[in-house]
């Protein structure tokens, strides 16, 4: 189904035509790249919200800077649907984070107008800042570089330390905080509760308008004028919020809080504030989700709603004739609250994801005992280092993804001191039409290196009990669970609780001719593929290993000394992850075989459906029944169970 454009925004290819326009058009331009989002995403898929929060600031800073001149950098990306639009990726929009399509966050090889790829927070302070200073550094005075960044995002330590530095720096650079008070789920923390100070506080707003009109003509009068306008400024801020500005006790001239949906006023306010030198931060407050009742009314369930009916805002799924396997996620969640419930040392950790992460089962169920960080995975980290200290019990939810930003407090806080946290990476191996920065491609390498880190990942929902079972005994020290996004394999997955031997896998099946060694979910891709094989006479033993660290040395001794060929099979990384860790076993007990690895290569998978990215990179049941006949003889013996 082709979807048209209205009538302005069909003749905006480029920011260029977009200036073209008078500030009366904006208006209708806005209401056009809003309707086109919502009609777009209600049958493609994608972040929904975020992007409608901000159509207005899109629209005026491209009507406001000269990009790409100016740099414009998008924290996250979340809210990027429109930028993509007004800058040439119209006609491309619908291939949003399809297989081959467009991106479906800012990336720097797919247009000159994406000044740096985004998908984790709070990157964009600090980026725009090396920007500033590069340009500062080459004499370019003129060029603007503006961050855009939301309130969540600003809790993060990286944002933090991207403000510490451009206070001292006299590049020039501009901060928008797009204040919706959501990030995926509602925001949490100190900062927000500053933030609504200065949104709620009607004594401010009112007196700020009038006062700041005429503070405004008197710095025309002079650079001693300017001077004293400054200190009135600040003390007016600080009088009347009964608190001194945050920002401007990081050397940042702070403007705000102004309406992010008056796209006329936005553009006026950053035609002047490019004439500002210094850093400044302008905060905007806006509404996620703003053009669509719906997604207003409910921001966190129409952040990704997926397909919807943009009339009736009937969110489309499909319905099962049968009951279906859980997802990962929900396992864990409901899993905590009955561990939680049986031993009450045991606390939850996210940052910021308690949806994403399904904790949130356990934040309603027992809200003292779950706690939703804000976007601060290092913090998250050693928070629960600090909790394991004190004789607790933390569950630490944090996507594989963005365990990458806390990897120092993995091994200096939790296993140097061989403190009981359990981490349980959501969202491990391929993530889907997210992309490579959200696939959890590493993790089985960056934690298998760690000394008294034991690292584990289930095959299906009832390995995932057992391990968060398991990691919860006494004496464990840091343990790693690892689980893909999506659904598991058993509808019937609520099963008593068992605690398994750590570093102990298992045999699912014996065979001939070649050993499948698989560690995850994958393992069930195995299983498919044995039982296709055997229909063919074809019967390869297939064993789980659980664990990769501790590995499972006497199953492994068994593997080698039968087959002379041996599959690894892994959602992760290829180099230093379980296919490596036998290869070193193998050396290191002087074996000899012919073992082939199969997994994510070494190079960046980009986005598609999960299905479609594990045949890609070559090891879904089709890629393993191949491989098996490279080396497998066909017999007329008895099938082999599986």
């Amino acid at each position: 189904m082709e979807i048209k454009p209205g009538t302005l925004l069909s003749t905006i290819n480029n920011p260029d035509d977009l200036k073209r326009y008078s500030e009366q058009d904006l208006e209708q331009i806005c209401q056009e790249l809003r309707q086109y989002i919502i009609d777009v995403v209600s049958v493609n898929g994608g972040h929904f919200g975020a992007s409608l929060g901000v159509v207005e600031l899109t629209v005026a800073l491209h009507y406001a800077l000269n990009t790409p001149y100016d740099r414009l950098v998008w924290d996250v990306g979340h809210q990027a649907y429109g930028h993509k639009i007004l800058t040439g990726r119209r006609e491309q929009f619908h291939t949003n984070r399809i297989l081959n399509g467009i991106s479906g966050f800012p990336k720097i090889s797919e247009s000159i107008y994406d000044t740096f790829g985004v998908g984790h927070s709070s990157t964009s302070i600090s980026a725009a800042l090396g920007m500033a200073v590069a340009s500062h550094y080459k004499g370019e005075k003129d060029r603007q570089h503006v961050a855009v960044i939301g309130d969540g995002a600003m809790t993060a330590g990286l944002a933090f330390e991207g403000l510490n530095h451009a206070g001292i720096e006299k590049s020039n650079v501009l901060v928008i905080l797009n204040d919706n008070c959501m990030s995926i789920d509602p925001n949490v923390g100190a900062l927000k509760e500053y933030l609504t100070s200065i949104t709620t506080s009607k004594s401010y707003n009112r007196f700020r308008d009038d006062v700041f009109n005429v503070l405004t003509k008197l710095s025309e009068l002079g650079p001693n004028a300017q001077k004293y306008v400054k200190k009135i400024q600040k003390s007016i801020k600080g009088t009347l919020l009964k608190q001194s500005n945050f920002f401007e006790a990081l050397n940042f001239r702070y403007f705000g809080p102004v309406d992010g949906h008056d796209v006329k006023r936005l553009a006026s306010i950053i035609k002047d504030l490019k004439d500002i030198p210094g850093p400044k931060l302008l905060h905007c407050v806006t509404v996620k989700g703003k053009g669509f009742a719906l997604a207003e009314k409910d921001q966190t369930k129409w952040h990704a709603p997926g397909l919807f009916d943009k009339i009736t805002g009937e969110i489309k799924k499909s319905v099962p004739d049968k009951p279906q396997p859980p997802k990962y996620q929900d396992v864990f969640g409901h899993t905590m609250v009955e561990l939680a419930e049986a031993n009450n040392k045991i606390v939850g950790i996210t940052p910021a994801m308690p949806s994403g992460s399904s904790l949130n089962i356990m934040m309603k169920a027992m809200p003292d005992r779950a706690f939703d960080v804000g976007i601060a995975e290092q913090h998250a980290v050693t928070f629960s280092a600090g909790l394991a200290t004190q004789g607790l019990v933390p569950f630490c939810n944090i996507y594989s993804s963005f365990m990458q930003r806390a990897y120092d407090q993995v091994i200096h806080d939790v296993a140097i001191q061989n403190l009981n946290v359990i981490f349980c990476l959501d969202r491990a191996g391929l993530a889907g039409a997210d992309g490579p920065t959200h696939h959890g491609a590493y993790d089985l390498a960056y934690m298998r290196c760690i000394p008294n880190m034991v690292v584990a990942s289930p095959m299906n929902e009832e390995e995932l009990r057992n391990m968060m079972y398991t990691g919860q005994q006494e004496n464990m020290g840091p343990f790693t669970i690892r689980y893909p996004r999506g659904n598991g394999v058993m509808p019937d997955w609520k099963r008593p609780f068992k605690a398994l031997e750590v570093g102990k896998g298992r045999k699912i099946t014996d065979g001939e001719d070649v050993a499948i060694l698989t560690i995850g979910h994958v393992g069930n891709f195995a299983v498919e593929a044995c039982k296709e094989l055997n229909t063919e006479g074809i019967h390869p033993a297939h064993y789980d290993l659980r664990f990769v660290k501790p590995l499972d040395t006497e199953l492994l001794h068994e593997v080698f000394k039968r087959y002379q060929n041996v599959i690894t099979v892994e959602d992760g990384c290829i180099q230093g992850g379980m296919g490596s860790a036998v290869l070193e076993f193998m050396a290191d007990n002087n074996y000899k075989a012919n073992v082939v690895r199969l997994g994510i290569p070494d190079e960046i998978i980009e986005h598609g459906e999960q299905p479609e990215l594990w045949a890609l990179c070559g090891y879904d049941k089709s890629a393993i029944i191949n491989t098996v006949k490279k080396f497998a003889i066909s017999r007329t013996t008895k099938t082999l169970a599986c």
